[in-house]
Parts: C-alpha cells; structure tokens; sequence
C-alpha cells in the first residue's frame, strides 16, 4: 500500500489497545512505525537491476520479523519521540511493534505479493482485495486516527479497525464475483483456465482486472462487479516461449537467470511485449484494466556480455483520454 495508509492502519492498532491518554503518542509511534518495513526498496544495486524485486516485501514483511520490526523502530522511536512524551520503553516497543504488525498484513491485501512466511517459505501471498491506493478506505481511516489522537478517545482508531476489516471483506466479496464473471467469460470463449485471478483496478474495488491462463496465451479482460456489472473484452498475448521468442539467448547468461527471477517475481504472468520484441512484460498490471500494457517489464539486449544484467523499465503511460477511459468503466458509461 501507498506509505499514508501504512501509517495510518499503524496508527489505529496501538491507539486502539491505548489508554486515552496515550492516543496521541501512540498513534504517532505507530504511524512511523507502520511505515518502516517499506525501508527495504533500499536494497538495491548499481550492477544488478533486479535485486530490488528480490528484496522488497521479503524479510521485513515477514511476520516472524515483527517483533524485531517494532524492536528496531521502539530503539530509535523511543528516544527521539516516546521518552520526550514520558512513555516507558516497554510502551514504546508495545505501540512500535502493534503498529508494525500491520504493515505486512495489510500488503497481503494487495495484489503485489508478499512473503508473510520468509524463510520457511518464498511464496507471494496476495490476496487481491485492495488497490495499492484506495482512497475510500484510507480517508476515514485517517480522519479517525486524526480524531482518536485530538480527543484521546481509543473508540474512533477502534473504528477505523472496524471500518478497515468491513471494507476488506467487501473488497473480497468483489474479488469473487469478477472471479465467477471471468470463469463465465472465459467459457463462453470455450476456454477452460489453467488459472484465473482478479486484481482491483486502480483505486477502487468496483471494476477489477481479470487475467487468465490457457495451454499457450494469457486473456485480458476487465469486469464491473456488482452495481451494474458490466465485461470489458480486452487483449491476449502469447505465452513467453525463450526458444521462439528470444532463439538469440544465450540460456546460460545472465541474461536468461533474469528472465528466471521476473518469472518468479512475476508469479509466471510474462510474455514478450508484442511492440518491442526484446521485452519481457509482467502482465498483470495495467494502467487500463483490459489492456497488455505492462507497469513494468525487463529488456534484453542481443549484444550484451554473458555477465550483463537485463534493464529493468518501469512504463507509466497516462496519456490523453486514459483518465477517462477509466473513470467510464468504474460509472459504467
């Protein structure tokens, strides 16, 4: 999630266990707190493009790392904020380590993925029922947080708790009928999935992002659930075959191990881009829900030494009409 809702969620745990008195204080230690696993996108290298893929949401967002989280933030927190507010050390830890809690449950709700259960396991979880930013359910959330500290009053952060779980089991109710609107789709093409998953599209959980697997191609589609549901055909692309695709590669350069790694990083949502024929695109995120058109990708070069790392490219297009394009499929115009 975007480092305002991280903060926020922070916040409302330790002021939601605090006594009035503490709300401020806890909420403050808790927000930074919430923040602090998102330290590891510094984890990055000169030479190596991708380890920054490798690294984020990993052992900070480990949920056996938590009380090291909260312990590391309550070492630096404590005296720099919580003695000058007169807590104890063992408060600080409490409000840091509630508030770092959040952190990585809260992630798992996105579509990113993230590895709750390093080292026993490198698997992704995401469960795919919120945006990255999500405004409706960050700004109540925040007003209460803000209220709970201005009034001492633990009730409003116990709210937002309220409000955050409530709006998580919608997001999930959504996520499983764009589900069953993708399985019916793809059955009325005469397809039978290898796998199918939904994504919010962004900023809200109304219309979401289905993507879908066959023997050779993956299916790109958007659906309106509920309130109107309405299906947004949208592309497909082959599946990344190195053989076809890319005969040039050397399999044993480094070149091919970072295919390998976006593989895995991708949860094998990878094709070649069907505009540049030596890019390999993650496919399951789109600025418009029903288009190939990656957020990011990795680009190989013919030339390149047998060390040489692939590029890695992040690709933002918000041209012209895209905003409206969007905003028609989320009112269903």
């Amino acid at each position: 999630m975007d480092p305002l809702t991280q903060g926020v969620l922070g916040a409302s745990l330790p002021q939601a266990s605090s006594a009035g008195r503490y709300a401020a204080s806890a909420g403050l230690l808790g927000f930074l707190a919430g923040m602090a696993a998102d330290l590891d996108v510094l984890i990055r290298s000169a030479t190596d493009p991708l380890l920054f893929l490798e690294y984020h949401r990993q052992f900070t967002h480990s949920l056996v790392f938590i009380p090291f989280g909260g312990l590391i933030c309550a070492l630096i927190l404590h005296y720099v904020i919580g003695r000058r507010r007169g807590l104890s050390f063992r408060q600080s830890w409490l409000f840091c380590t509630l508030g770092y809690a959040t952190h990585a449950l809260l992630d798992a709700c996105t579509t990113y993925g993230t590895m709750l259960f390093w080292p026993f396991s490198e698997q992704r979880i995401a469960w795919n029922t919120i945006s990255i930013i999500d405004p409706l359910f960050t700004i109540p959330v925040l007003v209460a947080v803000i209220l709970a500290g201005r009034r001492r009053r633990p009730l409003y952060a116990r709210l937002a708790l309220l409000w955050a779980v409530g709006y998580m089991a919608l997001g999930l109710s959504q996520r499983n009928e764009a589900m069953a609107m993708g399985y019916a789709l793809a059955a009325q093409r005469g397809h039978t999935p290898v796998r199918l998953e939904a994504k919010p599209s962004f900023a809200n959980i109304l219309v979401w992002k289905i993507v879908y697997e066959t023997d050779d191609r993956f299916y790109v589609d958007a659906v309106r659930a509920r309130l109107g549901p309405q299906v947004f055909a949208g592309d497909s692309v082959q599946k990344l075959v190195i053989d076809r695709d890319m005969p040039w590669l050397d399999r044993d350069s480094q070149q091919a191990r970072d295919i390998e790694r976006f593989r895995w990083f991708s949860d094998g949502y990878i094709a070649r881009d069907p505009l540049y024929a030596n890019r390999v695109i993650d496919i399951r995120y789109s600025i418009i829900p029903n288009e190939v058109a990656p957020l990011w990708s990795i680009e190989l070069r013919p030339e390149a030494t047998l060390e040489e790392h692939a590029a890695y490219r992040v690709h933002r297009d918000t041209g012209e009409g895209r905003a409206a394009l969007m905003w028609g499929m989320v009112t269903g115009g």
